[in-house]
């Protein structure tokens, strides 16, 4: 390799040695995409073992569209729950605000089918493909703590004192991401004063008038709950959300009843005994971070939650990262050797819409949060809105706009 060259290690396309610096889903789908497109591929993860925390998460059909490029497609289905609609409901009256269905004629829309699956499931999907991949090798118990170009490629250095050396460095390292802070000079992490409770009860524990096979949202003033139903109708998915002035809250942190009931002091009875019911929640702060106009370095470039962190309010963050993993995958197979060039025109195609998401999450929580008048003209305009009408709103999402890179909208059944 030629140590001045400018434009990277020189290689045709695949071949690279890659380092990516996280195992979560980000990390693992941009593993198995770099590697099916002929690339060897060593994940670093800070954990003990890989896995996943937290519980249910939604997925749209850019996020199929992407899993199906990855190779992954039919796996993550059969491990998904396929809802009838996304509700709102107004958690003061007890009234639906508005319902959109994700049926047949949603599915045909859009290519894809929308669902819910449990995080824990969708990660072992891609950890099972990346452990049956000859291409890819994971590495636990490694934190990565920096990185540093060199004239051939780049290198990382982590907690425990050693180097790993590749062609270029993926940053999947979430959103108090290592690789950014270095790459950007430290950009504060964005608090929004909201804080998440999680908890996945038993499906014998949710109210028998509650079992709805829908992604359903109660908004409430400054504050909403959301559930559905996970792992085969087992269990049920909740997460309370409410505003506070709270700084000092951290990720995965044990919750309390009585904090999360005196959030919720102006809901209707069948929300309170739904937030009653958990013997065991866990907390997480939200927070996200201004958009950049550059997230790469060289030979180094980052990906999902560490190139653009996003709130959960549009339940996009784990499908932007399987989105940017095609993107990326794609541009190294065709850059022609210039591994610089391919993550210049990632970073191209995928900066505008990542961060539209973000934005749009920090007005959805104002949306959903809604108080007074806010709260009457929110329930009046969404819910003057046919199906039609919430599909066109959702064709830059989920159309397959972000995703032109080589991937092919398929027909699929759920």
């Amino acid at each position: 390799m030629n140590a001045s060259s400018k434009s990277g290690s020189g290689k045709s396309g695949s071949g690279f040695k890659m380092i990516v610096a996280g195992g979560g889903i980000g990390g693992l789908s941009a593993a198995l995409g770099l590697a099916n497109k002929g690339c060897t591929v060593t994940v670093l993860e800070q954990a003990a073992q890989f896995g996943e925390i937290g519980a249910g998460i939604q997925i749209g059909p850019n996020a199929f569209h992407a899993m199906d490029y990855l190779g992954v497609g039919q796996a993550g289905r059969d491990k998904a729950v396929y809802i009838d609609k996304l509700v709102m409901m107004d958690a003061t009256t007890g009234g639906m605000v508005a319902q959109m269905p994700v049926d047949e004629p949603f599915r045909q829309r859009f290519g894809n089918p929308y669902a819910v699956i449990h995080r824990a499931d969708l990660h072992g999907v891609l950890h099972d493909a990346c452990m049956a991949h000859p291409a890819i090798t994971l590495v636990n118990t490694q934190r990565v703590m920096g990185y540093e170009n060199t004239g051939s490629g780049a290198r990382v250095a982590t907690e425990s004192g050693q180097v790993f050396e590749g062609d270029g460095i993926i940053g999947c390292d979430g959103v108090r991401s290592k690789i950014r802070e270095q790459l950007t000079g430290g950009d504060e992490l964005r608090l929004s004063g909201h804080v998440a409770y999680r908890a996945v009860l038993p499906i014998e524990q949710m109210p028998e008038d509650m079992r709805w096979n829908a992604a359903t949202l109660w908004a409430g003033p400054k504050c909403h709950m959301v559930h559905y139903p996970l792992q085969g109708w087992k269990t049920f998915n909740l997460v309370a959300t409410f505003q506070t002035d709270v700084s000092d809250v951290g990720t995965n942190e044990p919750g309390t009843r009585e904090e999360i009931l005196s959030r919720f002091p102006n809901v209707v009875d069948r929300v309170r005994k739904v937030l009653e019911t958990p013997t065991e929640w866990r907390r997480w702060v939200l927070g996200d971070r201004e958009p950049i106009e550059n997230w790469t370095d060289g030979s180094v470039t980052l990906l999902g939650d560490a190139a653009h962190p996003t709130h959960q309010y549009f339940a996009q963050g784990a499908c932007m990262a399987l989105e940017d993993s095609v993107c990326l995958a794609d541009k190294i197979e065709h850059c022609g050797g210039d591994l610089h060039r391919a993550f210049q025109e990632y970073q191209a195609e995928r900066i505008v819409r990542a961060y539209r998401v973000v934005l749009s999450s920090r007005m959805l929580g104002k949306v959903y949060h809604a108080q007074g008048v806010e709260r009457l003209i929110r329930n009046s305009v969404m819910g003057a809105k046919t199906p039609g009408q919430f599909y066109d709103g959702l064709e830059w999402l989920y159309g397959g706009t972000g995703l032109n890179s080589g991937l092919v909208q398929t027909e699929t059944a759920a």
